[in-house]
């Protein structure tokens, strides 16, 4: 099993297969997440002081803040399992 890294803005890498979800941090359930997951230490900020743009949610429960839109991410971790796919 190979682990495939995606690239979430300014140099941060997350392991693809962990991610369970990228959202945009607009609504207030997502905001509501975040909120709860800084209280109990499981927020990553990533977003380097900049305005958060995707909220990624792994299937450990750490929530991860990115100043990258989440179409971004999404095309990033869909281009890598396309080259994973070419590989095989």
């Amino acid at each position: 099993m190979s682990i495939k890294l995606i690239n979430i803005g300014f140099g941060n890498i997350v392991a693809a297969n962990r991610i369970v979800t990228i959202v945009s941090p607009e609504s207030a359930p997502i905001k509501r997440i975040v909120q709860e997951a800084r209280e109990r230490g499981m927020c990553i900020d990533a977003t380097y002081g900049r305005r958060t743009r995707a909220v990624i949610i792994t299937d450990s429960d750490h929530v991860i803040l990115s100043a990258v839109q989440p179409e971004t991410v999404a095309h990033r971790l869909m281009a890598k399992d396309q080259m994973v796919e070419d590989e095989e």
